[in-house]
């Protein structure tokens, strides 16, 4: 793959690549600083990429390392905010999104990624499990229990 073409794959799944991140990172700074590093470290490391078919799964994966990345050195700061603000979920994500969202944002991590990324990045079960680096059963099951944990959040949001 070529630069060009690898731009243009940027462009095409730009809104993919925030909304991913956005699941991972709640800042809005943070999540524009991972995008940027992906984009730049794909950039950087285009030689790695074997196949021109697995770029995009190839963009995520870098993304998704990027945003770890960004909590890991996120811990080390000390916010000037109150610890009882820090803690909950920010404002504008209760305002700007659906139960539904909200009810993602909510799952386990690892339950979390599994289901943006087969269910609203469109990836599939294999492409997921690759892109996460676990067995395509190992999505399955989690894809499972986020269903039924999603089930019971938005029974009990209906409730209150």
């Amino acid at each position: 793959m070529n630069k060009e073409k690898l731009g243009a794959l940027i462009l095409e799944c730009e809104r993919q690549l925030y909304s991913t991140a956005k699941t991972i990172l709640w800042n809005e700074a943070d999540i524009e600083d991972a995008v940027q590093d992906t984009v730049a470290k794909a950039f950087a490391n285009i030689h790695t990429l074997s196949k021109d078919k697995y770029a995009r799964t190839w963009l995520i994966r870098i993304l998704i390392n990027c945003c770890y990345d960004q909590l890991r050195s996120s811990r080390h700061m000390i916010s000037l905010e109150g610890t009882a603000e820090a803690q909950s979920i920010p404002a504008t994500a209760s305002e700007d999104y659906s139960d539904l969202y909200q009810a993602i944002s909510e799952l386990p991590e690892e339950q979390k990624l599994p289901v943006i990324l087969y269910y609203i990045d469109g990836f599939s079960v294999r492409e997921t499990a690759q892109i996460l680096e676990i067995s395509e059963g190992a999505v399955q099951k989690r894809l499972a229990r986020a269903r039924g944990n999603l089930k019971q959040r938005l029974m009990l949001m209906e409730v209150v």
